[in-house]
């Protein structure tokens, strides 16, 4: 038979599960105010980044002493944006990144984990956030994240998803800034930016550099005589010959109106003429017309950067090449010996 507490051992039992309650509430708290510092810490480091590729590479900085991974990745489909922070390099780098890679195609959202052959473990989430939609990918090599890991993961995608978004919406912007809105080519803009930089490299390494300047034959008459509206439509079709055959390592510019340069890298005069007689005829086949005896062509002039001259100097040359093959019959491309 068990006897009744006493008055003093009941204080005593209540007091000890109030103490032990108040331990645990204290524990809670504790831990509470850990993961908030923890998310205050991911979020000023995502705020001091923009671009994509600074985000995830932030993100992976941030996530490093909790869960251990080899690569973080993000790729959101409707933008057609993605970007992978690996943090191994040589053959191991190559094949986790290539790992990766099959992996971002994928808008699977059933599955959670993947495994490669050489070991590595892939785990993903898909994120939404204020109408975007994006998947996350975390590899680790040996093996898989713990629940704990999971869990460091899943409060943090919050604070990651907003953050890419703005991310996302600042390079759209930043982008637009440096497009042609008609014709989705670069701008002069980018030009003025980036020319100086590839004439300095291309005397550095020793490496070819050479310009096209393209202006379009008797664009004025079919504006003229067909409207503005089919004028914009050429360009776009002009735009669409340049995005076949031009390299993306190029640069393709719309300096306005009717007027485009192609700035070739590590490429000699002799095959810029390649493409730009390749570009010539792939703008003769659109078969556009201002009547029945006026077709819309290109004019080229090429020449290959001279290291002793200035850009000024190297952009009146490539213009006298263009004015020869205006007077000499248009639709052909002219470039110096």
């Amino acid at each position: 038979m068990t006897l009744p507490l006493s008055p003093t051992q009941l204080f005593e039992r209540l007091k000890k599960t109030e103490m032990n309650q108040v331990m645990d509430e204290l524990i809670h708290f504790r831990r509470q105010t850990e993961r908030l510092d923890l998310m205050n810490k991911l979020h000023a480091r995502m705020a001091s980044v923009s671009g994509l590729d600074g985000m995830i590479e932030a993100y992976s900085v941030w996530l490093m002493p909790m869960v251990k991974h080899e690569l973080i990745a993000y790729n959101n489909f409707a933008r057609r944006k993605k970007h992978m922070f690996c943090s191994g390099h040589g053959p191991v780098r190559r094949n986790v990144m290539a790992f990766a890679e099959s992996l971002l195609c994928k808008d699977d959202r059933e599955t959670f984990s993947y495994k490669s052959e050489d070991g590595h473990y892939a785990h993903k989430w898909m994120i939404e956030s204020s109408g975007e939609s994006g998947l996350l990918l975390v590899i680790k090599e040996d093996h898989e994240l713990t629940e704990a890991e999971i869990g460091v993961i899943n409060e943090s995608l919050v604070v990651f998803g907003e953050s890419v978004r703005r991310g996302l919406e600042y390079e759209e912007l930043l982008d637009s800034a440096h497009r042609d809105a008609l014709t989705g080519l670069s701008n002069r803009r980018v030009f003025s930016d980036r020319v100086n930089a590839l004439m300095e490299s291309s005397k550095r390494y020793g490496h070819p550099l050479t310009i096209a300047s393209l202006d379009l034959d008797y664009f004025k008459q079919l504006n003229d005589k067909l409207g503005h509206q089919r004028g914009d439509r050429a360009l776009k079709q002009i735009a669409a010959v340049f995005k076949e055959n031009v390299r993306a390592t190029d640069l393709a510019i719309r300096m306005g109106g009717d007027e485009f340069l192609i700035v070739m890298e590590n490429t000699s005069q002799a095959s810029g003429r390649v493409l730009a007689e390749r570009i010539c005829k792939a703008v003769d086949d659109l078969n556009v017309w201002a009547d029945e005896e006026t077709k819309l062509g290109i004019s080229i002039g090429l020449a290959q950067w001279r290291h002793e001259e200035n850009l000024a100097k190297w952009l009146d040359r490539v213009d006298d090449y263009l004015y020869h093959s205006k007077i000499e019959g248009r639709a052909r491309v002219t470039s110096g010996d």
